[in-house]
């Protein structure tokens, strides 16, 4: 049996939490949940799951492996005790490895501990591809990101656009993956993993736009190298109570999970 704990609990962390009702199967429990406001939460997934505001408690508690679902403060202040903690990380904010200083303390200290820092798919697609592609010469890698008015709502973006007028795309930044992950720390994450896979933050491209004729949030990779090219698109249903990010997310991190445990490991 794994033990599992998780930081966070926003509508990621919840429908993370979901899967530990019926889908594993007495082959992982979800042990610990860290949270700032245990008080607010009333529907832990079950009652043996620790509730606490305690970082200290949480990372005592004997989990075999950390999922962070809580944004990028909470991986630059937690992600370092986590693995020193001796279990592996799985993180949803991808964008925080911007920080080169930070991604350097998370590795030392994997490998120090002997834990794993694991970075799932999450939102995008063709990680395993473009990791594999990176073996040999990769000349271009390029991210077109467009998602929905409302999942810009919060952000910077509606101090360049009017969100609730808008009848066309319009395209709200241009750049690279380093600049785009720094802007939008919720929104594109995908630029940060693909860019871990890939190429690194300063040489991956990013198009990201606003765009009212669709109502699912979009991801187009395109890359060459010696390997050939690859043109992939996803369209993610967002969660309803934040379009910033979607389903699939959650869905990653579970199959991540399940890579530690299961005989056979599928796509990596």
């Amino acid at each position: 049996m794994i033990n599992v704990g998780l930081i966070g609990y926003g509508a990621i962390g919840q429908d993370i939490a979901s899967y530990f009702q019926d889908y594993f199967k007495g082959e992982a429990t979800l042990k610990g949940i860290l949270v700032r406001s245990p008080e607010k939460i009333r529907n832990v997934p079950n009652s043996g799951c620790i509730l606490t505001n305690n970082a200290d408690e949480f990372f005592a508690s004997g989990l075999d492996v950390i999922i962070e679902a809580a944004g990028h403060n909470a991986l630059e202040s937690l992600g370092a005790k986590a693995l020193a903690s001796g279990a592996h990380l799985i993180i949803v904010s991808v964008g925080a490895l911007r920080d080169e200083t930070l991604l350097h303390t998370l590795k030392e200290t994997a490998k120090t501990n002997g834990t794993k820092l694991i970075i799932p798919s999450a939102a995008i697609g063709g990680l395993d591809r473009i990791t594999a592609a990176s073996m040999g010469k990769l000349e271009s890698v390029t991210l077109v990101t467009r998602k929905p008015p409302r999942a810009w709502k919060g952000t910077f973006v509606e101090q360049k656009v009017d969100l609730t007028s808008l009848e066309e795309p319009v395209c709200v930044f241009e750049g690279n993956a380093n600049e785009s992950a720094m802007l939008f720390p919720q929104s594109v994450n995908v630029s940060a993993a693909l860019s871990l896979a890939g190429l690194g933050f300063k040489e991956t491209k990013v198009k990201v736009y606003v765009d009212p004729t669709i109502d699912k949030n979009t991801h187009e990779v395109r890359a060459i190298g010696d390997f050939g090219s690859i043109k992939l698109e996803v369209q993610n249903t967002p969660f309803p109570e934040n379009p910033k990010s979607s389903y699939i997310v959650s869905m990653s991190v579970i199959k991540a999970l399940t890579h530690l445990f299961s005989p056979v490991v599928i796509g990596i």
